[in-house]
């Protein structure tokens, strides 16, 4: 027995049944497959995405199968096309299709009644890695908040009931079981950012910080909470400003202040997210609005952001043959 294993599976309770497991066939989902399908017997599906990208991916959907059989779960596939376009991450390719098949899945019910639960492996130093590419990257809140426990997303209830467990400790409660997972070769490609992370820093930080698993999840944590409240505040202002955002309400806030609100706008009404440059030259052309002629279209994210009278406007379309000039 793992104790923090069995202590993770303990605290989990679904809001929802039956419930999905994400089910890719290596250790840890298989793991959390094999817990929830004994806490919850008759209430589990498995749900696997064939992503279609290596000559091993119907091997997997086969070992899956053999597995789900073994543990009386029924399994559903779904196959997605995860190719990257040109200068698009794999990694990001990929996890955006598992996210879209995740939405389908709800969407169609599958396999008989509504599935509104999915539960995913992801576990401690799954969350490490994540916090050191947002730190790679340069990230914001949003990024260094890593992965939450829970979240909710296209009406699915998302749960990563391990991630304050280390992913050895999910093999040695694994082993015990005598149940087969698969070790995808891609993980051992060092051309992927994760996997240098994982063959190269995390046995670095451990040498040197052995603690550190626990330390950036305070961290993480710490994060999460400062950026719940700037989503708060960010609503409170959108209430003030509008949508979409006027100018002048927009200058009556500090620079910080509007900053939070156009990406909080910018995310919730049209999906998208502003590069830091350009987040920075909007609310510089903010600034720089003191009359009404001032003119403003910028690009932001996949489309542009436009001044249109009193008003600030986002399209991913042509030029509007309204904008103020």
């Amino acid at each position: 027995m793992n104790e923090a294993f069995e202590r993770a599976m303990a605290a989990f309770e679904p809001a929802h049944l039956p419930l999905a497991v994400g089910f890719s066939g290596g250790a840890d989902s298989t793991a959390l497959l094999a817990a929830c399908a004994s806490v919850w017997p008759g209430q589990v599906v498995a749900f696997h995405v064939h992503h279609g990208l290596q000559a091993a991916a119907d091997d997997f959907e086969r070992h899956c199968a053999a597995v789900c059989e073994r543990l009386g779960v029924p399994l559903v596939v779904h196959r997605v096309d995860a190719r990257h376009a040109q200068g698009d991450s794999p990694e990001d390719a990929a996890r955006r299709a598992r996210y879209e098949a995740f939405a389908a899945m709800a969407r169609e019910g599958e396999p008989a009644g509504a599935i509104k639960s999915i539960a995913l492996g992801h576990h401690a130093d799954d969350q490490v890695e994540t916090l050191l590419l947002a730190l790679s990257r340069g990230a914001g809140l949003p990024g260094l908040a890593a992965m939450p426990a829970h979240a909710q997303r296209h009406g699915l209830d998302i749960y990563r009931p391990l991630l304050a467990v280390p992913g050895a400790d999910i093999r040695a409660w694994l082993e015990g079981l005598d149940l087969p997972w698969i070790e995808d070769p891609t993980n051992q490609n060092e051309r992927y950012t994760r996997n240098r992370i994982r063959a190269v820093l995390l046995p670095a930080l451990a040498r040197t910080f052995p603690q550190f698993r626990a330390t950036f999840a305070r961290s993480i944590g710490h994060a999460a909470q400062g950026q719940e409240l700037l989503s708060e505040l960010a609503a409170q202002d959108l209430a003030v400003v509008g949508d979409p955002p006027r100018v002048a309400e927009l200058q009556a806030l500090s620079r910080a202040r509007q900053a939070n609100v156009l990406r909080h706008w910018l995310m919730q009404a049209h999906g998208c997210a502003p590069s830091a440059a350009q987040l920075e030259q909007l609310l510089d052309q903010v600034r720089a609005c003191t009359t009404r002629g001032h003119r403003i279209h910028l690009k932001v994210a996949s489309g542009f952001i436009e001044r249109r009278g009193d008003f600030l406007h986002w399209y991913n379309s042509g030029p509007s043959p309204k904008a103020s000039r």
